[in-house]
């Protein structure tokens, strides 16, 4: 049993054959999908899926490449958000200085937004970090002095260094597909790492395909070719990592259930 914990399905690549990609995950053993949404038009559509597939479950955020467009997006509006019963998460949300589509002052007070609101209701935020390792470790140090909130790292490129301050912070690690690339040996070695209990895998679907799909629109499905490659490189079975991943996933989104 697998649970992909970050894809889009509501993204050009998935949303034109929603049925199908849910019909050929489940199909590769995919029991749970998390619908990630990145700016605010999308809520509804991201919702609306997970209200009608039982596997299907939402999260409601800004993307740091929106910030900009919702500048003014306050806490009340993700509270509101969060309390359709199957919404489970907060984000995507975060820093992201490889691309800069926001102003990173606007993306730093977004993030906290989040956290706010992730503090508040005890859903865990769902964050991405690109080229802004000290920003959001600093961010995410600050606030967890003001109250503990529940977070994972989604699609964790980052450095060893990065790794241990998060897990330090009681932060979940999440895997997507990169793994898998052959430039990624140091991301290989901080996945052998992670403590059990900690590991999440996803696809970010539709884009990121591991191996052997690359250059491919990646779908859900393929969440068992990372777990195999995660598992082999922790020396532990799929079907254990599978337990494991799924075990934490609900552990973390303690308020996801089949509908």
């Amino acid at each position: 049993m697998l649970i992909d914990s970050h894809c889009h399905l509501e993204y050009e690549g998935l949303v034109e054959d929603q049925q199908g990609v849910l019909a050929r995950a489940r199909e590769a053993g995919i029991k749970g999908f998390l619908n990630i949404s990145t700016r605010q038009r999308e809520w509804d559509r991201v919702v609306a899926t997970a209200a009608r597939e039982p596997d299907v479950w939402a999260s409601v955020g800004i993307h740091p490449h929106e910030a900009d467009q919702h500048a003014d997006l306050g806490e009340a509006a993700l509270l509101e958000a969060t309390r359709h019963p199957r919404v489970i998460g907060i984000g995507e949300t975060g820093l992201d200085y490889y691309y800069d589509k926001s102003d990173r002052a606007v993306q730093q007070a977004l993030f906290r937004t989040h956290i706010a609101v992730a503090r508040e209701t005890g859903l865990p935020i769902i964050i991405h970090t690109r080229d802004a390792e000290a920003d959001t470790a600093e961010i995410l140090a600050d606030e967890m002095g003001k109250g503990a909130f529940p977070a994972l790292i989604h699609c964790f490129t980052a450095s060893a260094e990065f790794g241990r301050k998060v897990l330090d912070l009681g932060l979940t690690i999440s895997i997507s597909g990169i793994v898998t690339f052959k430039n990624a040996k140091d991301l290989q070695e901080v996945v052998k790492i992670i403590p059990e209990d900690r590991l999440l895998v996803e696809t970010d679907s539709p884009f990121l395909a591991p191996v052997p799909h690359r250059g491919r629109k990646c779908e859900p499905a393929f969440t068992a070719d990372t777990a195999r490659f995660v598992a082999g490189l922790r020396g532990t079975g799929v079907e254990q990592l599978g337990e494991a991943t799924t075990r934490n996933f609900f552990a973390l989104f303690g308020k996801a259930q089949y509908a």
